[in-house]
């Protein structure tokens, strides 16, 4: 049975950083191409960085391009977002997603297969 529990949320002020974990089981992580995407209220679900298993390579969205690094650990069949320079507009629910195929437009949901519940990220001080 495959899981993918995020993990690493919480409030944190203005400036400062949160890293999320993204622990998978049941599958291989480093065969999957790995997403993270964010639901703020009232807003659409956000794809904001991808990693793709391949060729290493990483995409960020504009809004957080320079502030968040996308990562994984093997051994731990587990995902990161270190999140840096956190402002109010990155408060949301935060999920991590997984494909056990070249995702092509990694913003998309439908690219990804399996997904973690989410975890929140609030931004206040």
């Amino acid at each position: 049975q495959v899981q993918v529990v995020e993990s690493g949320g919480g409030l944190v002020q203005p400036g400062g950083s949160l890293r999320l974990s993204c622990a998978a089981s049941g599958l291989t992580l480093d065969r999957h191409d790995i997403g993270w995407f964010r639901r703020a209220p009232g807003k659409p679900r956000e794809g904001i960085a991808c990693l793709h298993s391949t060729n290493g390579r990483s995409y960020y969205a504009d809004s957080v391009k320079g502030r968040f690094t996308i990562s994984r650990d093997n051994a731990n069949n587990t995902a990161y977002l270190q999140m840096n320079s956190l402002t109010p507009d990155d408060a949301a629910v935060y999920y991590c997603a997984t494909a056990p195929w070249t995702v092509i437009t990694c913003s998309e949901v439908y690219e990804f297969k399996y997904w973690g519940q989410g975890t929140q990220v609030t931004v206040s001080s």
